[in-house]
């Protein structure tokens, strides 16, 4: 569960206000990445309020974290949805869309999977995904990762654990207070 590799990889894709974004866009920072998708009606946001209040709870540490989400729904989470979304968690949470290729590719990298599910009435669909919570290092390497419903305060503990042991280059290790 950490440290195993290969897990993780580069990945280009387009945020919430339609800037591309790459992996090295977030280097020197610790990086909590939620694949999900924003019609998930219960672990998407159950997890994304615990990466948000992780984060939120580590006060001026929680800077030195970029929260991350990746949709897997590009169809409709669209670069407009996704702001609208990304915003009720966390100010600094980013939403990562793209061209479903792109997406599959690097959920593809993370070990993801999902599936499209149609309802039952043909008129709608879910996504069935693995709902883990990725800590990527400040180098863009794989850590290791939380399972689903994590509470803030584990997520805390790790993170605290990697602030302190991987402070950024020219830095002082913080103390995660």
């Amino acid at each position: 569960m950490w440290g195993r590799t290969p897990i993780g990889g580069p990945f280009d894709l387009i945020d919430q206000t339609g800037r591309r974004r790459t992996d090295a866009d977030f280097r020197g920072k610790l990086v909590l990445l939620y694949f999900g998708y924003t019609y998930c009606p219960d672990v998407c946001p159950t997890d994304l309020m615990a990466i948000a209040a992780a984060v939120h709870q580590l006060g001026p540490a929680g800077e030195e974290v970029q929260p991350l989400f990746i949709t897997l729904d590009p169809e409709r989470d669209t670069v407009e949805q996704l702001a609208g979304y990304v915003s009720a968690f966390h100010p600094r949470l980013i939403g990562l869309t793209g061209a479903p290729e792109r997406i599959r590719e690097v959920a593809l990298a993370y070990k993801v999977y999902y599936a499209k599910v149609p309802a039952p009435d043909g008129t709608d669909y879910a996504i069935d995904h693995t709902g883990f919570i990725y800590l990527v290092g400040r180098d863009g390497k794989y850590l290791g990762f939380f399972p689903p419903n994590t509470p803030p305060d584990r997520l805390i503990e790790m993170v605290r654990r990697h602030l302190q042991s991987s402070a950024a280059p020219g830095t002082a290790p913080s103390s995660g207070r």
